[in-house]
């Protein structure tokens, strides 16, 4: 009762909240077009920078649950080659986040969301796919954009989803990659909420705990659903999530 209290929470908000963390677990196992619904409801609900923190700390427990079961997937190549793009992200959305407003942000981040999937789909009708994925700008752009994204608003999964799809990843490296790649990044920006933005403390995590048992599993569900679908489908699921979630914000 008392968490109830400190966060003032609605039964409407309770059963959004429980419907969030259900879908980040899915959203970390496979699913990650479920990861657009998340963010705004969140926001909506506890306001825009406050959530960053709230939603934080769920994404590590169901990266950790990721990075568990498809960790042998990944491609630590690609991971090495995004660190040091990533940290200057990082610490670029640091002092942008206290610059511009939450709808500035949004335009900004979509903007980049769609540019980014012009250039893989145009990549993809390419005889040869060497000249994009591969360059190292690209892999460093990707790199600065999923850093700063995760950092203003936990919203790097369109953004990253694009540079591993361009890199042509089958899905259980995509996933296993993608895993590895948001529990370091994710981990990194912990001390940033406490120390500097001050949105996770204790109240915050007790709460975050309480909701472990359901992204699990969501976890779990999304473990299942992916082994259903076949390489190519799962492709473009993908693809159209990360473009809707792009358009989403917008509105």
């Amino acid at each position: 009762m008392e968490l109830i209290n400190v966060f003032d929470l609605t039964i409407t908000n309770w059963i959004w909240i429980i419907v969030c963390a259900l879908f980040i677990g899915m959203a970390k196992t496979g699913l990650s077009g479920l990861g657009m619904f998340i963010v705004p409801v969140l926001a909506s609900i506890f306001g825009a920078r406050a959530s960053t923190g709230i939603l934080l700390p769920m994404l590590i427990m169901a990266d950790i649950f990721a990075v568990f079961y498809y960790h042998r997937h990944a491609d630590f190549k690609v991971l090495l080659k995004l660190v040091p793009a990533t940290i200057i992200g990082v610490f670029v959305a640091i002092w942008v986040g206290d610059v511009i407003n939450d709808e500035q942000f949004s335009y900004l981040l979509a903007a980049i969301i769609l540019i980014g999937l012009v250039l893989m789909v145009w990549n993809e009708t390419k005889k040869s796919k060497e000249a994009i994925p591969h360059n190292w700008w690209f892999g460093s752009l990707a790199g600065s954009l999923g850093g700063f994204t995760t950092m203003i608003g936990n919203a790097a999964g369109p953004v990253m989803s694009i540079y591993f799809l361009a890199l042509n990843f089958k899905k259980n490296n995509f996933i296993g990659t993608a895993a590895w790649f948001f529990l370091l990044v994710n981990v990194f920006k912990v001390p940033f909420h406490i120390t500097i933005w001050k949105t996770i403390n204790l109240d915050t995590f007790s709460f975050n705990l309480m909701m472990l048992p359901i992204i699990i599993t969501g976890a779990l569900i999304g473990v299942k659903i992916v082994k259903l679908i076949p390489e190519k489908p799962y492709r473009i699921f993908i693809i159209a999530s990360a473009g809707l979630a792009a358009l989403k914000l917008f509105y």
